[in-house]
């Protein structure tokens, strides 16, 4: 009989060791939490102003990586949205913006200055940095974010995950879930689960078809 025991548990990690299951079953629990968990990553830049020595593309590219807390409760994936839109609506897609301003001395902007639209779905930390700025410089931006899963890109990957053997049996395992942020571990398991039964009863339904 498959079973699962919280080993460890914190804001930043989870430890499950899953009983009685085969390793392939493991592996694609290890997977699912890795690629298949949706969360919230910029997806759409608008660089309105940028005096800066770094070019669009790279203030773009840091911008995409920073991680976002998500809410998979109140947004869906832009794909299962009614709207249909390219531009997506409040239900698929947040806003969030910078205005650095103009200042006579060099600093640095970080993911504080990134404001959020909404409550929640905002980066992880407001420590990461994006850009430097040199007296006089500034930079203005719009930027759009939406649920994804990995298989799509890295940025939206939602943890570093691992599956470990245990000893005593060959169907027992480890799994060990290091969030990024986005949501917490236990969240990502929970979601993971979710993932794989959908993805089972919608094979079902394919073979029940044929």
């Amino acid at each position: 009989m498959v079973s699962l025991e919280i080993v460890e548990q914190n804001e930043q990690k989870i430890v499950v060791k899953l009983k009685g299951m085969p390793l392939q079953y493991a592996n694609a629990l290890r997977r699912v939490c890795l690629t298949g968990v949706p969360v919230f990553a910029i997806d759409d830049v608008v660089i309105i102003e940028n005096s800066s020595v770094l070019a669009d593309e790279g203030i773009a590219h840091r911008l995409a990586m920073i991680p976002l807390k998500t809410d998979l409760a109140r947004f869906i994936e832009p794909t299962n949205c009614d709207c249909k839109s390219e531009v997506g609506c409040t239900h698929c897609r947040v806003m969030l913006m910078i205005d650095s301003g103009s200042s006579d001395t060099t600093r640095t902007i970080t993911s504080a200055e990134l404001t959020s639209e909404d409550d929640v779905v905002k980066p992880v930390s407001d420590k990461i940095p994006i850009v430097d700025l040199a007296p006089g410089q500034k930079i203005k931006i719009e930027a759009y974010a939406r649920l994804g899963r990995g298989t799509e890109h890295a940025k939206w990957n939602a943890a570093t995950v691992s599956v470990l053997t245990d000893g005593g049996s060959p169907e027992d395992h480890l799994l060990t879930i290091e969030t990024a942020g986005a949501l917490s571990p236990a969240q990502i398991v929970i979601t993971g689960v979710d993932e794989i039964t959908k993805r089972l009863e919608g094979f079902k339904q394919v073979i029940s078809a044929l």
